[in-house]
């Protein structure tokens, strides 16, 4: 069981560092232009794919490496939950800029309106919308009318 409730910790602390990376990437135009080309992603409005995609998401995982120091199984159960979370957060970046009807678990696709709005201080969660919420950088906004031509429901 205290594995389990491990999981769920570092599955939710990954949802935490994407949030956290994701903002930094629009607050610092060095590491969200130079260093991680993420600028890119908002001119093109394109995905890398679902394995292009979790490749970068995975590597919020290495910030979770020091829990081996704590121990084998901690850092194990870390490192699990965290790409976990990266598994997650590529379906959602590929629904939400492919068919953002399916993100049924959140009552707006955070990152779709994150794009349509271009908005570069608000909605930086990818696969959920918690931490926007917390810190104060939800937006909501009525996307359901701006739906893409030849968008599939």
């Amino acid at each position: 069981m205290e594995s389990f409730i491990g999981f769920i910790f570092a599955f939710i602390f990954g949802s935490f560092l994407e949030y956290w990376v994701h903002r930094l990437m629009h607050v610092s135009p060095m590491f969200g232009n130079k260093i991680t080309g993420h600028y890119g992603h908002h001119r093109s409005n394109s995905t890398k794919g679902f394995v292009g995609d979790f490749l970068d998401f995975s590597l919020v995982s290495l910030l979770v490496l020091p829990a081996f120091l704590i121990s084998l199984s901690c850092g194990i159960i870390m490192i699990s939950g965290t790409i976990a979370f990266a598994a997650f957060a590529s379906y959602a970046h590929q629904i939400q800029h492919h068919n953002p009807h399916k993100c049924f678990w959140m009552k707006m696709p955070i990152h779709y309106v994150h794009h349509q709005n271009n908005q570069w201080d608000s909605n930086f969660g990818l696969a959920i919308d918690w931490w926007d919420i917390v810190f104060g950088t939800y937006k909501p906004v009525e996307w359901l009318s701006k739906e893409q031509p030849g968008m599939n429901k």
